[in-house]
């Protein structure tokens, strides 16, 4: 052979390319396009085939699953899902590739199917508008174009269907170039739509622009609330430390002059909020611990912050509720929804439509502009970031998002403790006093805590000294100056008595169906 008809690579080397290729173009060109969609207010739902492919695994995750996610990677969940889907599509790229070369008919099949899984996905998203299918559409024109043009250019040529025109050359050079073109085209592509999409530049012009409402009684921290030990979670929890668990994929960029706060549902009269008219209403500031239902015994998703905003109780008084309510279920710009017990509302507790965490405005990952904060409750039936609309109804009648997959209804926020310091199989050395700090925190919202009791191996329960009390709403630090013996290992257990006497249950159990229960425990090694 001839350097100018050269094939240095095989068929099937080149199939695969192609397939890499006409996936690459498809995703970028749709990513491209879903960006300058929403950018311009056309798009009704998630018209990003990417993330409306991840935003309907989620919402087809079985609570085993979730769980699992959120132990093994936490808040790291969402880009291990990302990163999943990249690797399923490059493998269905390969496949589509590999039949290219002798079964041309069933790899646009295939393309097609999965460019139909793709397009089912987007209009399965909330708000989904006919409109929305437009960049899977012609991204996937764009792949199929890619992969005809490919094969007659690249693989029909070394399988000897087509000859090369005089004075061609095909070489693997030539189609690792045209591989790698294809493949950064559709990455920057990609990224400039995510980019463009949205209102991410508005958002983070709202926030800087954004003054705290003054309110007439700021919450201020007491003396004594922290302990004072080193290696415990910090009383007051940074917003940027803040845990983070929703079904957001991506987080959601929402512009406050576009925001409404809906109320809608068995009321006497439908009330629409914008922000300025939420900003001018009477604030008040909570400090407030926020759980989620999916920690486990001695995990830490959990925080405590300070929390600013208008009561939801003075909303719904303003809308006036019907009799026969007992639910209000709240729905996030992204269509998630909790469904809240009317009472804890409406019976005096802080529950707010926050806009400020810690003095400052919520950061987009937290709900700005607005989110609820429901003491009492664990999050996924009251924490809605994001939130657009509060519908009054009855629990026969609707559900939130996690209760159909399984979850309690209600949610209430169990009565317990975690052990931070030491950590589970330490070694310590006590100090010159021949003590160890053991220490942690402690937390029964809307109930507060009472005592906390610490036990080493199978000893007496001894009392450990309580932080200062700030709020029923808020957790406690505690420790216990444990006199540790000179050397061995112990086993230290923790557990929280609330102020109604009721003692934390011992009884281990999931965070499925409402919540994980038992003792905290670690084992350390004294040296």
């Amino acid at each position: 052979m001839t350097d100018d008809t050269r094939t240095e690579s095989g068929p099937y080397a080149r199939g695969l390319a192609g397939g890499v290729a006409a996936g690459a173009v498809t995703i970028g060109v749709a990513e491209l396009l879903a960006g300058v969609l929403s950018r311009g207010g056309w798009a009704g739902g998630t018209p990003s085939p990417v993330l409306a492919v991840g935003g309907a695994f989620i919402d087809r995750t079985p609570p085993w699953l979730k769980d699992f996610a959120v132990n093994v990677f936490g808040t790291h969940d969402k880009q291990v899902l990302l990163t999943g889907i990249t690797v399923v599509l490059v493998l269905l790229s390969l496949l589509v590739g590999a039949l290219l070369v002798r079964r041309v008919v069933a790899a646009l099949v295939l393309f097609v199917l999965l460019l139909a899984v793709a397009a089912a996905a987007v209009l399965s998203r909330p708000h989904a508008a006919p409109q929305d299918l437009v960049p899977i559409v012609i991204g996937g024109l764009a792949g199929l174009w890619t992969l005809s043009a490919w094969r007659r250019r690249f693989v029909s040529v070394a399988t000897g269907e087509h000859a090369l025109a005089p004075g061609s050359v095909v070489d693997r050079r030539t189609v690792l170039g045209a591989t790698t073109g294809a493949i950064v085209g559709g990455a920057l592509a990609t990224v400039v739509g995510r980019a463009i999409s949205g209102s991410a530049r508005a958002v983070q012009q709202a926030r800087a622009a954004f003054m705290v409402p003054k309110v007439a009684h700021p919450v201020t921290v007491p003396a004594g609330a922290s302990v004072g030990v080193r290696g415990v979670t910090p009383f007051i929890v940074p917003s940027g430390e803040f845990y983070r668990i929703d079904t957001a994929l991506v987080v959601p960029q929402v512009d406050p002059d576009q925001w409404h706060l809906r109320v809608t549902g068995m009321v006497e009269r439908e009330v629409t909020l914008d922000w300025h008219t939420l900003l001018a209403k009477p604030m008040q500031e909570a400090m407030v611990t926020l759980m989620c239902v999916s920690n486990e015994v001695g995990g830490d998703l959990n925080g405590n912050a300070i929390w600013t905003g208008w009561p939801v109780r003075d909303l719904l008084a303003e809308a006036g509720v019907k009799p026969g309510a007992d639910m209000v279920l709240s729905t996030s710009v992204d269509g998630w929804t909790a469904g809240t017990p009317l009472s804890a509302l409406t019976d005096g507790r802080n529950a707010l439509i926050a806009v400020a965490m810690n003095g400052k405005a919520l950061s987009a990952v937290h709900g700005f502009p607005a989110r609820l904060v429901v003491p009492g409750l664990y999050g996924y039936v009251s924490a809605t970031k994001w939130v657009t609309q509060l519908k009054v109804t009855t629990y026969s009648s609707d559900e939130g998002y996690w209760t159909p997959r399984g979850w309690s209804a209600k949610g209430p926020v169990k009565t317990s403790s975690r052990i931070d310091v030491p950590r589970n199989g330490a070694h310590v050395t006590p100090a010159a006093n021949g003590k160890v700090a053991v220490a942690g925190v402690a937390w029964a919202q809307h109930r507060g805590i009472k005592a906390v009791q610490v036990r080493i191996d199978d000893g007496e329960w001894q009392q450990a000294r309580l932080g200062t009390d700030a709020s029923i709403d808020a957790w406690r630090q505690w420790v216990l100056e444990w006199k540790a013996p000179s050397k061995g290992r112990h086993t230290v257990t923790v557990r929280a008595i609330d102020r109604t006497g009721a003692v934390q249950s011992s009884a281990q159990a999931p965070p499925a169906p409402n919540g994980s229960s038992g003792y905290d425990s670690v084992t350390v090694t004294v040296t």
